[in-house]
């Protein structure tokens, strides 16, 4: 099984040298990249049929088109977001410490594909180990002339941003906001960044997997990319599972594996003396599935037919001796806290939600609660609010209010948590 993305990283989880990456293969991409135009660099990434990994899964090619051809001489951006912020999607950090050259030459890749010659990569604030082993392999590959001359054509020069710590800095506009020093409000779309972005000008945002994928279709191709994968979704994906399972973990399989593959193969299956009860496909803002899907194929098509979303592709497991509305209360405490407050329904709705989950959890629960959870669901769902902040919050909420309603109701009859 090929697994371009990890395949260099190593046991004592020191970072690859430039020698040992470019020994392997690396920068091979981005010499194809400069010999061809950025239309033809743009083209083949569309035809590799990648799709973001950052959790809304858009196509890559098709999100670099919109950015204008027509060239007025200003300057253009490219950005990746390393800002990994919601429980349960760690990933990205093993790419950014283990093979941070792998990101540098993707981010040249995009940049000649989209014409930039300044590149940030915005990174959560606690990665430092990730912050400096990208540093060091941007001056490595600054010294060979890989990077860092935009006149010469050998850019673009590359900077990196730690995060201000706010969940909302990792929507992309908001990081955007953050970037240019303001707060990390989500801006009004459109204007996308494609076409007006970081200071007005032409911007991308890709996530850090996503950006890791560039050097191997450029160098192997894209129906090479195609064949990894089994299914509709090219490629293969970094999943992760935590919660009580034997072996939690991340691990690049290819894109398209089963939950069981996942789950019982990677993972080791439940801890001892647990039981499956549910999970959260790709993390915290997706919607539970219970454990009747451990054949479905985790790719975005697949997961979003069965009801949920594949998100970051990182589960998080519910087992049969965690209370699911506890969990379920943790979870949107998170959220409440990091809303940025910018919209009534999202500033007021989420710690209205938190203020029921806890009067349930205490034995203060009321008739009609349930009933009033589900409403506020319905009044936080996509289209409701300024962001996706909050209509990802309520995913595993209404969710777990239909898988888990047996639940719920225990709280209101029992008078608290049956699990305290």
């Amino acid at each position: 099984m090929a697994t371009p993305l990890t395949e260099r990283l190593k046991a004592d989880g020191t970072a690859v040298s430039i020698g040992e990456y470019e020994a392997s293969g690396g920068y091979r991409g981005l010499e194809k990249a400069r010999a061809m135009s950025g239309h033809e660099v743009l083209d083949l990434v569309k035809a590799s049929g990648l799709r973001g990994r950052g959790g809304a899964g858009f196509p890559t090619g098709m999100k670099w088109s919109f950015v204008p051809a027509k060239d007025d001489g200003g300057p253009r951006y490219f950005v990746v977001n390393a800002d990994e912020k919601e429980p349960g999607t760690m990933k990205d950090r093993i790419l950014l410490e283990g093979d941070p050259h792998q990101i540098v030459e993707g981010i040249a890749i995009a940049s000649r594909a989209i014409g930039a010659e300044h590149a940030f990569i915005y990174i959560r604030g606690e990665y430092l180990a990730s912050a400096a082993a990208l540093e060091r392999a941007i001056a490595e590959a600054t010294e060979r002339g890989l990077v860092g001359r935009p006149e010469e054509g050998r850019g673009p020069e590359i900077e990196i941003h730690l995060s201000s710590g706010r969940y909302l800095c990792g929507e992309e506009t908001g990081l955007l906001n953050a970037l240019e020093g303001k707060r990390p409000n989500p801006r009004n779309k459109p204007p996308f960044p494609q076409v007006s972005g970081l200071w007005g000008r032409p911007t991308v945002v890709n996530n850090v997997e996503t950006v890791a994928n560039l050097p191997h279709i450029l160098r192997e191709g894209p129906e090479w990319f195609k064949a990894l994968s089994p299914g509709s979704d090219a490629g293969t994906k970094l999943y992760g599972v935590s919660g009580w399972v034997a072996k939690p973990g991340v691990w690049e399989m290819p894109m398209g594996a089963t939950v069981r593959e996942i789950l019982e193969g990677k993972a080791g299956g439940m801890a001892e003396g647990r039981v499956l009860r549910g999970f959260l496909p790709g993390g915290a803002s997706t919607d539970f599935l219970g454990p009747d899907k451990l054949d479905l194929r985790m790719d975005f098509d697949s997961v979003g037919k069965a009801g949920s979303r594949l998100g970051t592709g990182t589960m998080v497991v519910l087992d049969d001796k965690t209370c699911p509305v506890g969990m379920v209360l943790s979870l949107e405490r998170f959220f409440s806290r990091e809303s940025c407050g910018w919209c009534t329904p999202c500033r007021e709705g989420l710690p209205w939600i938190v203020r029921i989950l806890e009067a349930l959890e205490e034995g203060r629960g009321e008739e009609g609660d349930l009933e009033r959870l589900e409403d506020l669901s319905r009044k936080l769902a996509p289209g409701r609010t300024f962001c996706a902040l909050a209509p990802g919050a309520v995913e595993p909420l209404q969710s777990a209010l239909k898988l888990f309603r047996e639940d719920f109701e225990a709280h209101l009859r029992r008078k608290g948590c049956p699990w305290k």
